[in-house]
């Protein structure tokens, strides 16, 4: 039970993570609720329940097939090691949010699936951490493999509806001290996965 309740920990890390951390589709949901209301900004929230599916069955069926090859396995875990230093860092120095916002018709949910399927982040995030990260939950129970993905997506969609809400209400949040600390925060705890990744990585390779 202690090993499932890592795994859904580590699906709350990084669904905040992906839920609040600068990026394209954060960027669209703030501007789509600044520009037409809440309602449109959290339809851009739950784009990731629309979009995802193909990315996850794929990237953990790709790594499924290569479990084997610790070569590789080391491989993903050292480019996991990697982007998950990239994300602490642009969390870390994180200084808040500024837009420029234009009036335009909202076409949130077809905004939000090309935004989203251009974005370079969710193919490198499932294929370097993601999928490893379901792989090894699926050896501990298929239940901390269920539990990683399910709250991983219930903070990463509600934070992205949460921060529609609080912009509907206040911008002054893009730039408030709670928000950039938060960020921070999970800069920190992001490195701290990046050093669990190096650590399987060398273990792969027979280092450690």
């Amino acid at each position: 039970m202690t090993s499932e309740i890592t795994f859904l920990l580590s699906g709350v890390v990084f669904g905040l993570s992906g839920g609040l951390t600068p990026g394209p589709l954060l960027t669209l949901v703030i501007s789509e609720t600044l520009k037409h209301g809440v309602k449109e900004g959290i339809k851009i929230a739950i784009v990731p329940l629309l979009s995802d599916l193909p990315i996850v069955l794929c990237s953990v069926y790709i790594i499924a097939r290569l479990a084997n090859v610790h070569y590789i396995i080391g491989t993903i875990a050292l480019l996991g090691t990697i982007f998950l230093i990239y994300l602490g860092y642009e969390s870390i120095v994180f200084k808040g949010i500024e837009l420029n916002i234009q009036q335009i018709k909202p076409q949130s949910i077809r905004k939000g699936l090309i935004t989203n399927f251009l974005n370079p982040n969710p193919y490198l995030f499932w294929i370097s951490v993601g999928a490893p990260t379901v792989i090894k939950a699926s050896k501990v129970s298929l239940t901390a493999a269920i539990l990683f993905i399910m709250f991983m997506y219930i903070f990463l969609v509600g934070s992205k509806m949460m921060t529609a809400v609080i912009i509907g209400k206040s911008r002054v949040f893009l730039k408030s001290k709670n928000y950039i600390y938060t960020i921070k925060v999970l800069g920190i705890i992001l490195f701290i996965f990046a050093f669990i990744f190096f650590r399987e990585s060398l273990k792969s390779f027979g280092i450690l």
